[in-house]
């Protein structure tokens, strides 16, 4: 798959990533409904062997649930992908999500 320069950076990704949202399940206030993760570890799997080279996440999709997903997939790669994450969104015990811009939102 071909690649191109992102922005001023170093990085050379493909024109399509691998979405990680809907990996994060159920359980949140903007969930896709249940996922099973091993499908999700096959669905990541397969992307990378037909080309993509990063994956979009977020410590909030599934309130953790995605990222957690994501490294289980990587662990062991030899040649991972690049992982793009967000910050500013983080929760309560009560599961509530708000938007935080601190360094604390990216722990």
């Amino acid at each position: 798959m071909q690649t191109k320069q992102l922005g001023n950076s170093e990085f050379n990704i493909t024109p399509i990533g691998f979405g990680a949202w809907a990996i994060g399940g159920s359980g949140w206030a903007y969930a896709w409904g249940s996922q099973d993760d091993a499908e999700s570890i096959e669905a990541i799997h397969r992307a990378i062997d037909l080309g993509i080279n990063w994956i979009d996440t977020a410590a909030v999709y599934g309130l953790g649930h995605s990222e957690e997903v994501v490294a289980r997939a990587l662990k062991g790669m030899s040649n991972p992908p690049y992982v793009f994450t967000k910050c500013s969104q983080v929760w309560n015990d009560r599961r509530e999500v708000s938007t935080i811009l601190k360094a604390d939102s990216l722990r």
